[in-house]
């Protein structure tokens, strides 16, 4: 039995009187990229902010590696292996590519303040290992040439594999990618699902919202459909594809 990374159980938000999750409950198994789709206002990114600790649920339960992580904050849950992109780019414009994708390892260093202001040698060690972490990540993600241009300048579909890089850098276990494909053209959309599947092959759990619907279901091994807050099926692309009410609620398909 495959392993179990994430395990959400009747999970329920509400904002007034709008139950913008309604009891939501399913597992994500180990190394396996997981597709979350549904219509506009399904509740697709606020199930993404509560299991990365934006949001409070109501009621329900997130289990991470088995531990229940509803009330632990954000940067305790990036430590911890949950790291995630955002439908807007996110990058800090007026700094490097290789500037940003360092920022996104500092849960895993230990200089601190009083490091960068001593500069001892471990810390002087501990910079030169990260850069050549960053460096590495931004070969991987195809971006070398950019390292040193400010990530303001570049286009978004550069800018789109810059947070995915930057989100690596924290050496996560699970990757949420809130619509990657978001701006993207033909040809960026297919360099991005190549490099979700070279993500996907270092051993990286998964989880993606996507309105590209050719690209969730080329590359994701499950999908979960919500609708209005509901989950509303669950099941391999193929098995996702064949069911009714997806067809009626997500296509207009009776």
């Amino acid at each position: 039995m495959s392993e179990k990374i994430l395990q959400v159980s009747s999970l329920t938000k509400m904002f007034g009187g709008v139950k913008a999750q309604d009891n939501i409950s399913f597992s994500i198994e180990k190394g396996i990229v997981c597709g979350l789709i549904g219509p506009n206002g399904a509740g697709k990114t606020t199930l993404f902010n509560m299991i990365t600790g934006i949001y409070p649920p109501d009621r329900g339960e997130i289990l991470f590696l088995g531990k229940n992580i509803k009330h632990i904050p954000v940067h305790r849950l990036v430590r911890a292996g949950i790291a995630r992109t955002f439908q807007h780019v996110e990058l800090f414009s007026s700094m490097t590519l290789l500037e940003n994708v360092l920022v996104g390892m500092h849960v895993r260093t230990r200089s601190g303040f009083w490091g960068a202001v001593t500069r001892m040698p471990w810390v002087q060690r501990e910079e030169k290992h990260s850069r050549k972490i960053a460096e590495e990540l931004l070969e991987f993600t195809g971006l070398t040439e950019y390292a040193h241009r400010p990530a303001g300048d570049l286009p978004v579909g550069r800018q789109k594999m810059a947070e995915i890089a930057r989100a690596l850098a924290s050496q996560p276990t699970l990757l949420l990618l809130d619509e990657p494909a978001a701006g993207l053209n033909a040809v960026e959309t297919e360099a991005l699902g190549y490099l979700i599947q070279k993500v996907k092959r270092r051993g990286v759990t998964m989880m993606l919202v996507e309105h590209d619907m050719s690209l969730a279901m080329g590359i994701s091994d499950k999908i979960i459909v919500l609708d209005r807050g509901s989950k509303l099926a669950e099941g391999t692309p193929r098995e996702v594809q064949n069911n009714n009410d997806v067809m009626e609620a997500y296509l207009g398909q009776g």
